[in-house]
């Protein structure tokens, strides 16, 4: 498996993924509490400190002000991205408050554009965007999965493996064709040839494993 840098958010925290030896972790603001609760302690810590209500004692610290254009979770990717990491495991980015969980959903397809990989952890859900490119799952996973276009058209579009497929299909920001598909027990794939797709399915962290490489 390829080094990860795993995120913890103010979110609904899942601690379904234990970091391994070369996985970088950063804690985003009040994600410190959780890491720490869950015997994790991150590499790095940064925010404005808001949710969390002081400045962590931790000897590497990114403190920036309250009044600032990116989220304490743009800045968390930033800081993983300007280390050469390409596959993130955000937690703690769902299930809080809906504003930033749209932001977050925008913050996959930031970090698809660089050419990486997130993955936002639920309770019961994954969600991933990818960027002219594809994604595939093992026939063990089962349940539903949605692909919505994100930031305008999605084009060739193509759905192998799903109860509905598509193919070299148009998804639209503005028509969501595809909201609840279903996997049927074989190998399936979700690609797009020119545009960024946000995907999400049922599972838990111990389902998609498999998929946390780019």
């Amino acid at each position: 498996m390829n080094k990860r840098c795993i995120i913890a958010g103010a979110g609904e925290y899942c601690g379904y993924v234990i970091p391994c030896v070369g996985d970088y972790v950063i804690a985003a603001d009040a994600g410190y509490t959780e890491f720490l609760a869950h015997g994790i302690t991150p590499d790095l810590v940064v925010g404005d400190f808001d949710s969390l209500g002081y400045t962590p004692d931790h000897s590497n610290v990114i403190r920036i002000p309250s009044e600032k254009d990116d989220t304490d979770m743009m800045l968390g990717i930033k800081q993983g991205l300007a280390k050469g990491f390409t596959t993130f495991i955000i937690d703690g980015g769902l299930g809080g408050r809906l504003d930033h969980t749209v932001a977050n959903f925008q913050l996959l397809a930031y970090i698809a554009s660089k050419g990486a990989r997130g993955y936002l952890l639920g309770r019961e859900v994954t969600v991933t965007a990818i960027m002219n490119s594809s994604i595939s799952f093992q026939s063990e996973t089962a349940g539903y999965i949605s692909v919505f276009s994100i930031g305008g058209n999605a084009d060739g579009v193509t759905l192998t493996g799903l109860k509905y497929l598509l193919n070299d299909a148009t998804l639209t920001s503005d028509y969501p064709l595809g909201v609840s598909n279903e996997f049927i027990g074989v190998p399936a794939t979700v690609a797009v040839r020119d545009g960024t797709l946000i995907i999400m399915w049922a599972g838990r962290i111990e389902a998609v494993n498999n998929i946390y490489s780019v």
